[in-house]
């Protein structure tokens, strides 16, 4: 198994893309195309990473060691967020895919008194590659059922999780969504409204989840509000090909502590 170190030199290269900012109900607010250089240096001890952006400053961090509200999958695709949920403070959190030549990164922001504030996708490719994007998903692309498997990875570093995973999508006569998940032993089902490109979970209005469709085959599941003293998770998926998706989930315990990182991978059928 590589160390999280080796997982994050998985990153180096120049990444060339944009940031897009989103507001909570996907109304597109601005796009800045952008330039990151993640560079090895002393022989892979240290990576410096430059960050240009048109109209903002560079910026520049250097990495020793990688850890804290930071973890990395085997393929380099990783999270990064707090570790701690707290009262009257701003939360939030990056979920980001890595796949041959492409990274799609997915940052989800909470204000203060944790409405969810806003979203921006950052799409990736590396320099001198083809810059191949997905079309912006739609409902018609998740129907159907996917089969997976999901690697859960823990702050402690203790051994993953890996187990396989099923999701049905499909609409009642009402139009309204019905999503069947299961994983191990457990079965989910819950119902959605779809309005445009949000799909709002709404069974109960104290505990609302939106699924916001993004380009690029993306997709960000939120909280409309996040609760303290309940457990909670922040998703991305990535629509790579019709068949192929995977998704990432972050997910903090009833203390709100961050407790792990999953990553789905799964096919239709």
């Amino acid at each position: 198994m590589k160390s999280q170190w080796e997982c994050f030199l998985q990153n180096l290269g120049i990444w060339e893309g944009s940031f897009t900012n989103f507001s909570p109900q996907g109304t597109l607010l601005n796009d800045t195309s952008s330039r990151l250089s993640l560079e090895s240096l002393n022989n892979n001890q240290t990576v410096r990473l430059t960050l240009s952006r048109s109209g903002k400053n560079d910026v520049i961090r250097e990495f020793s060691s990688v850890g804290g509200g930071l973890l990395f999958f085997e393929n380099g695709s990783f999270s990064e967020g707090l570790i701690q949920l707290g009262p009257f403070s701003e939360f939030g959190g990056e979920l980001a895919f890595v796949r041959e030549n492409r990274r799609l990164r997915l940052v989800q922001l909470f204000d203060k008194n944790g409405h969810l504030n806003g979203l921006t996708l950052i799409r990736e490719h590396l320099a001198g590659t083809p810059a191949a994007e997905r079309p912006p998903l739609e409902i018609n692309d998740l129907l159907g059922e996917w089969q997976g498997q999901a690697v859960t990875i823990y702050r402690d570093l203790r051994s993953p999780n890996i187990y396989s995973t099923t999701l049905k999508i499909q609409l009642d006569d009402a139009g309204r969504l019905i999503q069947s998940t299961s994983f191990g032993e457990r079965t989910i089902t819950s119902t959605a409204t779809i309005k445009g490109s949000i799909v709002l979970f709404d069974q109960d209005p104290e505990k609302q989840v939106q699924v916001l469709l993004l380009p690029d085959g993306a997709s960000a599941t939120s909280p409309l509000k996040v609760q303290l003293r309940q457990p909670l998770f922040l998703e991305a998926g990535w629509l790579i090909q019709p068949n192929l998706r995977q998704r990432m989930i972050r997910s903090y315990n009833e203390k709100g502590e961050w407790v792990s990182l999953t990553l789905v991978t799964e096919e239709k059928l």
